[in-house]
C-alpha cells in the first residue's frame, strides 16, 4: 500500500526520516525533522505506506479518529500538535518526554495533578481519549507535566452526551489507576469511589466486547501491544532469558523490545556478565535452541542499572534499544546509573536509525566526555 502522490512529495521535501518507534499492522512510527514554515522542528510521523492489505480498513479508521482529535486539541497544549496531515500519514509535534512506564513518577504528587488538568482541558473540547489504559499513551514530560499521546482511538463529541460522560468518566478512571500505582497516598476519597466503580458500559466490554477485540487482534491479526512490545516480547523473550541464564558466565539478563524496520519488532538482549566475547557463545547457543529466534541484538555489560529493589531498571534499557538516547540522561538517578549509560553508550548495537539527537550526534569519545562531565556537575552540587 503506497502513499498519494500528494502525501509522498510533501514528506519527500518536508520530512527527514530518524529513528524507528513501532511498526504493526495499523502504522508505522517514525521520529525525525520535519520543515514548517518557521524553520525544522522535532516531529513524530504516522504513515499507512507499510500496511497489510487485511488490515488497512481498520488502520484508516484510525488514522482518520487521531487525526481529526488533534486536530480539535491543536492549541490545548496537553498532547502532541499537529503539524501536517495528508490522506494516509500525518506528522504531530515530538513531545520531549518519556512514556509513563519508562519515567515511573513514584510519588510525584504534582505530576498527577497536571494529568488531571489536561485531561479536563481535553475534555472540554469534546475530546475522550478512550486508550488511556495504556501507561506508554500517558508522557511525563522533561518540564515535569503530563501529556496525552496516541489518539487513534479518541472519539470527538458536539455535545456532552451520555456516551461523552461515559467516555469521559472512563478517561479519568484510567488515569486515577496510574496514580493509584505511583501515587497512592495522593488519592482523594472522592477518587477512590471512581476506582471503584466502573461505568456500566466498561463492565459490560470486559465481559463481551473485549473479549471480540482480542480474539480479533491477537487471532485474525496477530497483535499483541504489550508496552510495545509486540508477541516476540510476550512469548519468546521469557524462553530466551531462562536459556540465556543457563549460561555458568552469566550473571543476570534482561530483554526489550525495539522497531526494527526489517522484521517489525527486534528484541535486544542486555546480558550482565564479565567476558565480552561471551555474545559469541550465546548467539551459538541460542541458534540451536528449537522454537524460538535468537535476540537480533545481544550486548554483554559488566552490570545492569538497577532500581532499589535490585531489579533491572528495564525503562532505561528500553530507550538504549530504541536509540531514545537523548530521552535517557534525565532519568540518571546515581552515579552507578551514569556509569553504566557511559559505558553502554560505547557499545550499544542498534545503529541501524540513526538521528542527531543532542547526545547520538556526538561521536562515541565526545559522548563519553559528556557524561562525564555531567557526573562530575552532579557531584559537585550534590557535595
Amino acid at each position: 500500500m503506497s502513499l498519494p502522490k500528494d502525501d509522498g512529495a510533501i514528506l519527500s521535501a518536508r520530512w527527514s526520516q530518524g529513528v524507528l518507534l513501532k511498526r504493526d499492522v495499523f502504522s508505522t512510527v517514525e521520529r525525525g525533522r520535519f520543515r514548517t514554515d518557521d524553520g525544522e522542528v522535532d516531529g513524530v510521523l504516522r504513515r499507512l505506506d507499510q500496511v497489510p492489505f487485511w488490515s488497512f480498513a481498520v488502520a484508516l479508521h484510525l488514522f482518520w479518529r487521531e487525526r481529526r482529535a488533534l486536530t480539535l486539541a491543536r492549541d490545548l497544549d496537553v498532547g502532541p500538535k499537529l503539524l501536517w496531515a495528508g490522506r494516509r500519514a500525518l506528522v504531530r509535534g515530538f513531545i520531549d518526554g518519556a512514556a509513563l512506564h519508562l519515567a515511573k513518577p513514584h510519588g510525584d504528587v504534582a505530576y498527577f495533578r497536571s494529568a488531571k488538568a489536561a485531561l479536563r482541558k481535553l475534555h472540554r473540547a469534546g475530546i475522550c481519549h478512550n486508550d488511556l489504559a495504556k501507561e506508554q499513551n500517558w508522557l511525563v514530560g522533561r518540564d515535569g507535566r503530563a501529556y496525552l499521546t496516541d489518539f487513534q482511538l479518541a472519539a470527538c463529541f458536539k455535545t456532552r452526551s451520555r456516551l461523552f460522560r461515559i467516555a469521559a468518566y472512563e478517561d479519568l478512571r484510567h488515569l486515577l489507576k496510574h496514580k493509584r500505582s505511583y501515587a497512592p497516598e495522593a488519592l482523594t476519597p472522592k477518587e477512590r469511589k471512581v476506582l471503584a466503580k466502573k461505568s456500566a458500559v466498561a463492565s459490560l466490554w470486559l465481559k463481551t466486547g473485549k473479549k471480540v477485540y482480542q480474539a480479533i487482534t491477537r487471532g485474525i491479526f496477530n497483535f499483541t501491544d504489550r508496552e510495545g512490545g509486540g508477541r516476540r516480547l510476550v512469548n519468546d523473550a521469557p524462553v530466551l532469558v531462562d536459556l540465556i541464564r543457563r549460561n555458568p558466565d552469566v550473571r543476570d539478563t534482561a530483554i526489550v523490545a525495539f522497531a526494527d524496520r526489517r522484521v517489525g519488532v527486534g528484541l535486544y538482549a542486555f546480558v550482565e556478565a564479565d567476558q565480552s566475547a561471551l555474545e559469541k557463545t550465546l548467539r551459538s547457543e541460542l541458534a540451536t535452541a528449537k522454537g524460538v529466534k535468537p535476540p537480533e541484538h545481544i550486548q554483554v555489560v559488566h552490570a545492569l542499572p538497577r532500581d532499589a529493589a535490585g531489579k533491572p531498571r528495564t525503562e532505561i534499557l528500553q530507550l538504549v534499544a530504541m536509540n531514545q538516547i537523548d530521552l535517557i540522561e534525565p532519568m540518571m538517578r546515581s552515579d552507578a546509573d551514569r556509569e553504566f549509560l557511559k559505558d553502554i553508550l560505547e557499545q550499544r548495537k542498534n545503529l541501524r536509525d540513526r538521528f542527531n539527537f543532542e547526545v547520538a550526534e556526538m561521536d562515541r569519545p565526545a559522548r563519553a566526555r559528556t557524561l562525564d562531565k555531567r557526573s562530575s556537575t552532579r557531584q559537585s552540587r550534590e557535595g
